[in-house]
């Protein structure tokens, strides 16, 4: 009913691995996108060079840990809905729902990788961290990367950040508006122990 609170239940909860791969994921990308718009309007440097360096190396890991999420997910299923909460919600917000995390897991994957096909084809190899060599995927190609790849990369992680951003407003919605408990299945600090 508009207006009132959705009744507060106990909410089975996500176990201990999905949370601090959700938190992790969360800081790093917001850390990358951050550093990724500051380091573009800097002068050609030796930071510069630095920050890009750190931002590839972020990239790859939030693949890996990406990849290592899902097969989580895939091996772990997330508790349900609270039945009170599915059904209070509108069938347009569970599309949103649904819809929501499968585009976050799409562009999880598919910013980091358009980036590193960019830096693959500008012939700029990626070594992780400064230890590990990762293979060049698309052949070196110039013109390629900064008409197609470059924005790509742009536009792919501008939509990430729309989409964090509907995801946690969301959350904070239910959380501060609603006050349903919905978002007590993914916070740490909850007096709920972990589910599993």
């Amino acid at each position: 009913m508009p207006g009132r609170s959705r009744p507060r239940v106990p909410a089975q909860r996500y176990g201990a691995v999905a949370m601090t791969l959700h938190w992790l994921l969360a800081l790093m990308i917001v850390a990358s996108f951050s550093a990724g718009l500051y380091m573009t309007g800097l002068p050609f440097s030796p930071q510069r060079l630095k920050l890009f360096n750190w931002h590839k190396w972020a990239g790859i890991t939030i693949l890996g840990l990406t990849a290592l999420r899902l097969l989580w997910r895939l091996s772990h299923p997330p508790p349900p809905l609270p039945p009170c909460i599915v059904e209070a919600m509108p069938g347009w917000q569970l599309v949103a729902h649904r819809g929501t995390h499968l585009l976050l897991y799409l562009l999880f994957f598919a910013v980091p990788l358009a980036g590193w096909a960019y830096s693959s084809a500008l012939g700029f190899p990626i070594v992780w961290f400064g230890v590990v060599p990762l293979p060049d995927f698309v052949p070196v190609d110039k013109e390629f990367a900064e008409a197609v790849l470059k924005p790509l990369h742009h536009g792919a992680a501008y939509a990430l950040g729309a989409v964090v951003l509907l995801h946690a407003a969301a959350a904070l919605k239910h959380h501060f508006v609603d006050h349903d408990g919905l978002m007590d299945r993914m916070w740490p600090f909850s007096r709920q122990g972990h589910a599993r």
